[in-house]
């Protein structure tokens, strides 16, 4: 899709992938609706519109809101770290909702406009751990991997029609996020890289009508052997972490 003139509401627009996205497709171009719930933070990289994901009333009166809309990108989330049984119900909670629920919701109410119009491209943000899983990772990982069934599940849906489904599947990124998880990242491999690298992936992904997307692009190997060897990537990971 032509980015140059097209209307994009990107949600989780105030911080990290969204705001570095919404940076980069306003440079492309493009028309950008910034969702979230910081509005000056939001003012500063796009057409502000504020909404709490975990409020259904508010999805709907912010897809009324943004009117017609080109390019969706459901980037917004959170984490959350910790043996499940651990886990407060409540956050489980919060994270469906706002990871998993609250993109398929935005999705259904933006989506007939896209296909009345003839014109559409949804961009879903997942999560390597969505895809092979993380230890202490069980809450989050379950919606991103919801996500993933979501996105191909969706694709598969609206093969025949003008609309195009993409997942971007990004690996550790350096933005505020695992502090917010109440878990730092510690690894030594592999490092945190920019969320700019996954904003221009998201850019690209649209432009170019991609299906799917790793960010950095050697990521596309752990799901393979995950998929293909399992018991080999169990145990790597059990060694590797």
């Amino acid at each position: 899709m032509e980015l140059r003139g097209a209307r994009c509401l990107v949600t989780g627009a105030s911080s990290g992938i969204g705001e570095a996205t919404a940076r980069r497709l306003t440079k492309a171009g493009a028309e950008v609706l910034a969702l979230g719930r910081n509005r000056p933070a939001l003012a500063l990289v796009g057409e502000p519109i504020v909404c709490d994901l975990l409020d259904r009333g508010q999805i709907d009166a912010a897809a009324a809101e943004a009117g017609p809309v080109d390019v969706l990108v459901n980037n917004a989330g959170f984490g959350c770290f910790g043996p499940l049984h651990e886990l407060d119900p409540d956050v489980l909670e919060r994270l469906v909702r706002v990871n998993l629920l609250a993109p398929v919701l935005l999705t259904r109410a933006l989506l007939p406009g896209m296909l009345a119009r003839g014109r559409g491209h949804v961009v879903n943000v997942g999560s390597i751990v969505g895809l092979v899983g993380g230890r202490d990772e069980a809450g989050y990982a379950s919606t991103k991997g919801g996500l993933a069934a979501f996105t191909e599940s969706l694709r598969q849906e609206l093969d025949a029609t003008p609309v195009r489904v993409s997942l971007v599947t990004p690996g550790a990124i350096a933005t505020a996020f695992f502090e917010r998880r109440g878990q730092p990242y510690s690894r030594r491999f592999p490092r945190p890289i920019e969320a700019d690298r996954v904003a221009a992936a998201i850019g690209a992904t649209i432009a170019k009508d991609r299906a799917e997307v790793y960010v950095p692009r050697w990521l596309a190997l752990p799901p393979r052997l995950h998929s293909l060897l399992p018991g080999l990537y169990r145990a790597l990971a059990a060694r590797f972490g």
